[in-house]
């Protein structure tokens, strides 16, 4: 079985990195850790407006009410 496949766990991404320490990172890593978060979210509201778009387009083509 393909861990696509498998039930996702618990708790996601987000929540485990909000909850971990940042004592022990330099400011350098930190500010690698921001850039590579911004990535993720410009990431994530990309695959986000994608899918509303694929949506709107679905609602319209069987004429149903368009739904945020």
């Amino acid at each position: 079985m393909e861990d696509e496949d498998l039930p996702r766990a618990k708790g996601d991404a987000a929540s485990k990195l909000a909850a971990e320490s940042l004592d022990r990172y330099s400011h350098e890593e930190l500010n690698e850790r921001i850039q590579l978060l911004e990535a993720e979210v410009v990431r994530v509201v990309a695959h986000r407006d994608k899918a509303h778009a694929h949506r709107v387009a679905a609602d319209a083509l069987f004429k149903r009410s368009p739904t945020s």
